[in-house]
């Protein structure tokens, strides 16, 4: 039979698991956005649509583990417009890197507001959300740079977006250590309890 309390400490496992998920495939994205995308076109293409397709399938799997995307309606937002900057970051290559930029600064500022919405409600569940909430307020000012990037003259790439997601690795990254660190804690007192 499964308990509040098993059903908490289970979820917390899956966080901790979604957030060192979601700092590797950031991490890696981040990489290749450094290296080899700025000279390869296909790829930097295919990682800046794969990009916001990754986070709605991503909040899909996590929503999915407390009750779905029904119950967790910044998630379901989040989903739907990280589908939507998929596709219309698909239909913006077309018309060059500028165009994609600002999609992706409209982006930011949705999902960084979702994000942020999700982790004040986690807040008392699962602890170590302030990360998340700072990551999601974070977002709004990155949402501000590519804009301006966007209407400026100046040429721009992938490399343009790549310290956003750079930022995302990191706080993931920062949340799943917290949630572990906290969690070995947890454990000792429990353990010098018996």
């Amino acid at each position: 039979m499964t308990t509040p309390a098993n059903n908490t400490g289970s979820n917390r496992n899956w966080l901790k698991t979604y957030y060192f998920l979601r700092f590797a495939v950031s991490a890696v994205w981040v990489i290749l956005a450094f290296t080899v995308a700025k000279s390869v076109p296909l790829l930097s293409a295919v990682m800046l649509v794969a990009y916001p397709a990754w986070d709605a399938i991503a909040n899909y799997l996590d929503a999915s583990r407390s009750g779905g995307l029904g119950q967790n309606k910044s998630q379901m937002l989040n989903f739907i417009v990280s589908v939507v900057t998929a596709i219309a970051v698909g239909l913006a290559l077309g018309r060059g890197m500028h165009a994609v930029l600002q999609i992706f600064g409209v982006w930011a500022a949705l999902a960084g507001l979702f994000q942020l919405v999700t982790g004040v409600r986690r807040w008392k569940s699962y602890g170590a959300q302030w990360v998340m909430i700072l990551s999601g307020a974070q977002s709004g000012l990155a949402a501000i740079y590519m804009l301006k990037k966007a209407g400026d003259a100046m040429p721009v790439s992938i490399a343009d977006i790549a310290p956003y997601a750079a930022f995302g690795a990191f706080y993931f990254l920062v949340s799943a250590v917290w949630l572990t660190v906290g969690d070995a804690r947890r454990g000792s007192k429990t353990v010098a309890i018996q």
